[in-house]
């Protein structure tokens, strides 16, 4: 009988290192995979990476053969450590050193599974190939999880329903291996070489191609339909109007975008008809000395509009800021006649398709910078000279979690674009099959052709056919790139001064302002900067291990054949993101590129939607319940049919994100409780497919910044950890269970705070933990006989965490502890004197001592808690002589979250001045605060309250500066994962 060792991942990780680099990584462009093609929620590929290694690796407390006692293992996990954190910084990805050391130690452990010594060094990449398992990845989405599998040496098997998925991932871990080491074909690059042998590497003739006939796209477009993005003159008569362009007279200035505002005919009768605007802001850049907005002049009953970049007053910004809104959602204000303009008028009038666009302003390619122009009739025309003979079909989803456009006519996919960004986009897609066919002849002209010359990709081919449908699936996907640069839902980033994406979140939001890029220009949002980005991918990308992705139902049909495999995913979550309905919005341009290169993904008129594993309820005529119960199935079947491939000497692992808080139901015994649906229907088929948890770990994914900052968004991913339950699993009574976890979450949870998981992500970082003990049995019986549900166990394990979070108060001072209830019960609200007393009273607090304290306020026989704008400017928890936790983590907070708060710099001299047991206090009190915040619907507070917690690693390191003591040692959590 083969021995089953329990793995790195289910005893220990270095988390702290893991989430460094996954944080960092968020903001990498360069090469990075994430900038071949987007994909939503992909994650970081430093948590992949090290998960994989851990999930295969065996911890040194399961080879007692080697490490016979506890300071043996130690010094070996320490060492595994070791490999982890020089392995997952982005800079070394391609480190062949890092890596070899990862690959020996992946190999070590499956020659051990096998009873077989380990491969020498030099066998090393040969051996994983042919004996490791492969890594399946069903939900391959972006492709991270399945590119780090090959990185690390080992087969992939990767696959997804969502054709875009699947070709994205084909992109990163296909394509490449098969091509690796091939010189370019391409003229120039034949030149340059002079005869002489190539001496690249990897995928490096491969992106040298496709950066070649991206660039011969690029320039053969521009000569079909240049005469629709024309430069703009500076005549002397502008200069008259705006001395400030006098070093541009004469000048044709290249246009970098045309920014557009939409429109609707006034409802005042006043206003004659007019075609008013319906902007959002006028401000065309914010940048501190480069201010320039749009000043739009009403004359004669109409208006025009002017542009200023000089001179403008801070009352004149804060103006333009304001556009023409009228509060939230589509209100606006009448340009000419002042009235006000109802969100229902603007809907109508848009569902009637008599929406318009006027132009506003033009942004060119300045000496120095960006050149803000006034609109001309003769510039308008150039856009309107355009004529579609074209355009994608299919419907834009008429309901979207975060926001679509639908409701405001915007309709079908070709709404999305104006007519000149559709003939661009039209001709770019046409050019791909004109670009493959010269790739081919350049081939075929070239000595070191390839065999099997006509066998395309799509069946496998690596030869010139294979090849020219290589680099024109790259062009194809930049032509996708391009479309998310140049829609009319992309919009004008006036920090960056550059044109945005149309997918800055997760949805299809309507955009009043939005910009057309000039896809010839040399700055954002031009077309050769999308090959360069996709190119520079390609020249990263492992090429030494092959990998296959291909299309496929999860829940249907198995993901690997006759061979044991390693699974490690990143599933769909609930109901958070319908990635079939947002990926139509590439998919229309990519069918249109590469239908006749890869006819079996483009077979249908859009993407497969009624299979697709999320829980949407206008699939289901709206029903929830249907909806969950379809989700609950499928995961089910889904993990049935994974634990049946899984290689019975690994665990499974996948990544799950979703927020522990948006479903208050009634409990059996009448209380209120906040349950996940989400994770109870995952949980659901999880443990229902036979698997227990045996391990969690939050990991930091997502990039708290731009919008997000603006929100308490999830910060991590919880990595689960499963292996199938044991057959002989015992059954427990509701009492035992309970008993347990009461038993075994609190150390979990304040493990979990130790290791600075953020406030918002607690609660469902406490699922994973909690959910170890109740799957540890084979049935958690209730007082009726019946097994209890997940849903129900979802409810004790957050009941365990409120009052895990609550027993910290213990430690608090008696201010504090009456702070806390008052702000749990009223807030920052009055409440009359007298019914104050008795709270004081049954806390041994006092009023006297309270405002004394610095934290209690009230005339008129009222009191309340002292707002945070009221707290001292210059206070000093040394001289302090009442000082409590409550203060030290209000003022903590206000230095962290005002505009004119010191940042990190003054919270850690604060924390210093504290003294290291209050400052713990005053952190562990975030917590509490946050999740009565959260509870309240207090968002502002909550996000403050979360802001300080995930702020503190860096609040730490500079107190270390602010000390002399230099860089902090590295904290990481050495015991069990879970319970």
């Amino acid at each position: 009988m083969t021995r089953v060792r329990r793995k790195l991942i289910e005893v220990a990780l270095p988390l702290k290192a893991i989430n460094e680099a996954s944080a960092k990584e968020k903001s990498i462009r360069h090469g990075h995979p994430s900038t071949l093609h987007l994909w939503w929620a992909r994650r970081p590929l430093a948590a992949c990476r090290a998960v994989l290694f851990a999930q295969l690796v065996d911890d040194p407390s399961s080879v007692p053969e080697e490490f016979p006692d506890e300071a043996a293992q130690d010094a070996e996990r320490d060492r595994l450590f070791g490999i982890i954190e020089r392995m997952v910084p982005w800079k070394n990805s391609n480190d062949e050193h890092v890596l070899r050391d990862a690959r020996r130690e992946i190999a070590r452990s499956v020659a051990r599974s096998r009873n077989e010594a380990p491969p020498a060094d030099r066998d090393i990449d040969a051996y994983l190939a042919a004996k490791a398992p492969p890594v399946v990845d069903p939900f391959c989405g972006g492709g991270s999880i399945p590119l780090e599998a090959q990185r690390l040496g080992l087969r992939t098997h990767a696959s997804d329903l969502n054709p875009v998925a699947v070709l994205i991932t084909k992109a990163l871990v296909e394509i490449p291996p098969r091509f690796a080491g091939r010189p370019p074909v391409n003229p120039t690059s034949r030149e340059s070489l002079g005869g002489g042998a190539w001496a690249g590497t990897g995928s490096g003739g491969l992106a040298e191609d496709v950066r070649y006939y991206g660039r011969w796209m690029r320039d053969e477009a521009e000569k079909r339909i240049g005469h629709l993005y024309p430069k703009v003159e500076v005549t002397t008569e502008t200069v008259r109007e705006r001395p400030d362009l006098k070093a541009y007279e004469g000048s044709r200035l290249t246009v970098i975008a045309w920014l557009w505002t939409r429109t609707v005919a006034s409802p005042n009768p006043a206003a004659n008809g007019v075609h008013v605007p319906l902007a959002s802001s006028f401000v065309l850049s914010s940048k501190k000395g480069r201010e320039a907005i749009v000043v739009p002049v009403v004359e004669r009953g109409s208006y025009r509009f002017a542009v200023r970049s000089r001179g403008i007053t801070p009352e004149e910004f804060a103006t333009a800021k304001s556009g023409t809104k009228n509060g939230r959602g589509a209100n606006f204000t009448c340009l000419v006649s002042g009235a006000p303009m109802a969100s229902d008028h603007v809907k109508a009038e848009g569902r009637a398709g008599r929406m318009r666009a006027k132009l506003m302003a033009v942004v060119a390619e300045g000496k120095r910078g960006r050149v803000y122009l006034e609109p001309t009739d003769q510039v308008a025309r150039s856009a309107q000279d355009a004529q579609p003979t074209w355009e994608p079909g299919g419907s834009v989803p008429e309901r979207l979690t975060g926001g679509t456009c639908y409701g405001y006519g915007l309709t079908g996919w070709s709404d999305l674009f104006t007519d000149r960004q559709l003939v661009a986009l039209t001709t770019f897609a046409d050019l791909v099959g004109e670009a493959r066919e010269a790739v081919k002849r350049d081939c075929e002209a070239t000595p070191d052709s390839r065999p099997d010359d006509d066998v395309p990709l799509a069946e496998g081919g690596s030869g010139t056919q294979a090849y020219a449908d290589g680099v024109a699936t790259y062009l194809g996907l930049c032509v996708s790139r391009q479309a998310n640069r140049c829609s009319n839902l992309s919009f004008w980033n006036t920090g960056g001064v550059k044109v945005e994406q149309v997918f800055a979140r997760q949805a299809l939001p309507m955009v009043w302002d939005f910009c057309e890029a000039n896809p010839f220009s040399q700055s954002s949002g031009n077309f050769t900067g999308q090959v360069g980005y996709l190119a520079n991918v390609v020249e990263a990308s492992p090429s030494g291990v092959d990998g296959r992705a291909n299309q496929a139902d999860a829940v249907s049909e198995p993901q690997v054949q006759s061979q044991r495999c390693v699974v490690a995913t990143d599933p769909p979550y609930y109901d958070n993101i319908g990635y079939a309905d947002l990926s139509d919005f590439f998919y229309v341009w990519l069918r249109k590129a590469l239908r006749p290169i890869l006819p079996d993904f483009f077979r249908t008129l859009v993407t497969p939607k009624s299979a697709e594993l999320v829980a949407t309820p206008h699939r289901f005529q709206g029903s929830k319940s249907d909806a969950k119960q379809f989700f609950e199935s499928g995961f089910r079947r889904v993990m049935e049919r994974l634990r049946l491939e899984q290689d019975g000497s690994m665990p499974l692992t996948f990544f799950y994100a979703f927020k522990q808080a948006e479903t208050t139901q009634s409990d059996v015994d009448g209380s209120r409780s906040t349950v996940s649906t989400g994770w109870d229907t995952m949980l659901t088929g999880v443990i229902g497919a036979g698997f227990t948890v045996v391990g969690t770990w939050p990991v930091r994914t997502e990039l708290t910044a731009a919008l997000k900052k603006r929100v308490a968004a999830l910060a991590s991913s919880i990595v689960l950890v499963c292996r199938p339950r044991p057959a002989d699993a015992p059954t427990a009574s509701r009492r035992e269970f309970t008993a347990a976890l009461s038993a075994e979450l609190p150390t979990a949870i304040r493990r979990l705070q130790s290791q600075n998981t953020a406030p918002v992500d607690l609660a469902q970082a406490a699922v994973g933990p909690g959910m170890a003990v109740f799957s540890r049995y084979a049935r958690v019986l209730e007082a009726d006989g019946s097994p209890m549900s997940v849903r129900r166990a979802l409810v004790e394990i957050n009941r365990v965490l409120d009052e895990t979070l609550n027993d910290a108060e213990g430690d608090m001072d008696p201010d504090t502890r009456l702070c806390v209830t008052w702000f749990e019960q009223y807030g920052v609200g009055e409440r009359p004197f007298g019914e104050a007393e008795g709270l004081f009273k049954a806390t041994n607090t006092s009023s006297d001592g309270l405002r004394h304290a610095g934290v209690l306020v009230g005339e008129g026989g009222k009191v309340r808690l002292k707002r945070r704008d009221e707290l001292e400017a210059d206070w000093d928890p040394g001289t302090d002589n009442r000082l409590t936790d409550w203060e030290c983590v209000q003022h903590l907070v206000r230095t962290m979250t005002a505009e004119s708060g010191g940042g990190v710099d003054e919270a850690a001299r604060l924390a210093t001045a504290m003294g290291p047991a209050r400052a713990e206090r005053a952190r562990r009190l975030a917590y509490r605060l946050h999740a009565v915040s959260e509870r309240k619907g207090w968002n502002a507070e909550a996000l403050a309250y979360n802001v300080l917690a995930m702020s503190w690693p860096q609040i730490r390191s500079k107190q270390a500066e602010q000390l002399g003591a230099g860089e902090q040692t590295q904290l990481r959590f050495d015991g069990a994962a879970s319970p």
